[in-house]
């Protein structure tokens, strides 16, 4: 577990996820902002189950007192082969500098296991995010329909040695 402040001066732990997370991360993926309207197919029905979390390096970000200890964001890493598979963010808790503190864990997470390269098949809303945290576009994931029936960008972190 380690505690860090975000940028805006508040106070963020991350720590590794649970199976008692999984309902409430599955809550916060199907209620995601961004997979509203024409995105929803891409998260109906979806679930994060207690068996993923276990088979994963998935973290959750909470908040400190003034945001109550509630879940914030969480993403999953999986090693092999490397690819960031979740990243959320609450919506309430956009802008606050999470997904860029998620971002550096996931990366120091990836150098611990030896990573150097790992693979972001990005949501379209998504995109400028991933720019802005320092991935490297790299190609496009064609559409999967039915639950995907865009083409999405594919992003790679490259993971330097400390």
């Amino acid at each position: 577990m380690s505690s860090r402040t975000s940028p805006i001066g508040r106070q963020i732990t991350i720590r590794r996820t649970v199976a008692r997370d999984a309902k409430r991360l599955t809550r916060l993926v199907r209620g995601s902002g961004a997979y509203a309207g024409q995105y929803a197919s891409a998260v109906a029905g979806y679930r994060v189950g207690p068996d993923y979390l276990e088979a994963h390096r998935s973290f959750v970000a909470v908040g400190g007192e003034e945001d109550g200890g509630r879940v914030l964001g969480f993403y999953s890493l999986i090693l092999a082969p490397p690819e960031l598979d979740l990243l959320f963010v609450a919506d309430e808790a956009q802008g606050r500098g999470i997904g860029r503190l998620l971002v550096a864990h996931m990366q120091s997470e990836a150098r611990a296991a030896g990573i150097d390269r790992v693979k972001v098949v990005s949501h379209l809303p998504a995109e400028d995010f991933y720019h802005r945290v320092g991935a490297v576009r790299t190609g496009t994931a064609l559409a999967n329909p039915p639950a995907v029936p865009w083409d999405r960008p594919e992003f790679e972190f490259r993971i330097s040695p400390e």
